[in-house]
């Protein structure tokens, strides 16, 4: 029986999730089989267990076949330590599954075209996809720390680093995603002023030419592909790049689509060896939106199209993906909007009317 681990967080998390395990009962209603567990973490878990994620969570994750993510973080936990913030467990998540693999889509939905800061033309038909390296590089690079220097001065210090290995099992997954798609990546680092860039490029070149010859590679300094993913998106197929660029690029890349609101990722580990599964996390792009919780208006697409990647890649369920991404479309293409997508002067439904209709197109599709 397949299992998933529910990990609602803060803000407008639980209210996303609960849109998503509605989804989820809908497809237990169809014979999928899902075992549902939650648990605690960011704030909430700091609140209650005293620790962004506790060793009890951390078990259950170890017991899923994959875990979806909701959002933490909050203000009222400013003013805590670095290794007792919220966002302290999702990045221990992601360290002790060894979750590498970060595929961000950016997909502009024929509906929501007029949504998005850019041009109709330019924007349409957007399907691209950010591949982030996601447990190396300046995030997680020792040392990491505040010195004081005397004289009132202090000097901070983040290290960028990277393996081989790293870079070499990331661009895998690059060019085994393109595969899949439209053959062609786009590797994305800074060689020109940083000696993990001429490194990056020079394990992607050894890489490609490890079996991948048939995938179309090229290379882009980072800053300049933050312009060319305004100037002409479409042009890209898979963007991979490391921890640090994949974080801005992708934000850059979700805001092409209308709304942060509307993106899911995954997160993905290797395969295991012995048992043949793949450690993943699957969480909306967006993050805990203080400001609306609560209200019952949050954008539910994104955590509700997060669960669909799972469907896909932890579960083999292609066909049910598809279905809910075009169910996911068609709600969008009858003019349904919550707040965050709808234009001025429209009338925005809330989480569950929004997620009412995807649960309606759904059963049509499937019928």
């Amino acid at each position: 029986m397949p299992s998933l681990l529910l990990l609602a967080g803060d803000g407008i998390g639980p209210e996303v999730m609960a849109a998503t395990e509605r989804v989820i009962h809908f497809f237990n209603k169809r014979g999928a089989g899902f075992e549902l567990q939650s648990g605690l973490v960011g704030g909430t878990a700091v609140d209650n267990e005293g620790a962004p994620i506790s060793e009890a969570t951390l078990a259950k994750a170890m017991a899923a076949d994959a875990i979806l993510f909701g959002a933490v973080g909050g203000p009222q936990y400013d003013g805590l330590s670095y290794d007792m913030r919220p966002e302290a467990g999702l990045l221990r998540l992601r360290k002790h599954f060894d979750l590498f693999a970060n595929i961000r889509p950016a997909i502009c939905y024929p509906a929501l075209a007029d949504s998005s800061s850019l041009k109709r033309e330019v924007v349409e038909g957007l399907d691209i996809i950010i591949l982030r390296e996601l447990t190396g590089g300046v995030y997680f690079g020792e040392p990491k720390t505040i010195e004081e220097l005397g004289n009132g001065q202090k000097r901070a210090i983040d290290t960028q680093v990277y393996d081989t290995y790293e870079i070499d099992r990331i661009g895998r997954a690059a060019f085994d995603l393109a595969r899949t798609r439209r053959n062609h990546v786009t590797s994305m680092e800074k060689r020109n002023v940083m000696k993990t860039g001429v490194l990056w490029r020079e394990v992607m070149e050894e890489t490609h030419k490890d079996g991948y010859e048939d995938v179309t590679l090229d290379h882009m300094l980072a800053d300049a592909g933050a312009m060319q993913l305004v100037r002409n998106p479409k042009q890209f197929d898979v963007i991979v790049c490391d921890n640090l660029f994949g974080d801005m690029l992708s934000d850059i890349a979700a805001q092409l689509t209308g709304s942060l609101g509307m993106l899911p990722s995954a997160s993905l580990g290797a395969v295991d060896s012995t048992t043949g599964r793949r450690r993943a996390l699957y969480e909306p792009v967006h993050g805990s939106a203080p400001d609306i919780a609560g209200k019952g208006i949050a954008n539910p697409i994104a955590m509700i199209a997060s669960f669909g990647m799972a469907l896909q890649y932890s579960f083999g369920m292609v066909a049910e993906a598809k279905a809910l991404d075009a169910a996911i479309a068609e709600t969008l293409a009858e003019g349904l909007r919550t707040a965050d997508i709808a234009a001025p002067g429209d009338e925005a439904v809330g989480t569950t009317e929004m997620t009412d209709a995807i649960l309606g197109n759904l059963e049509m599709s499937l019928r």
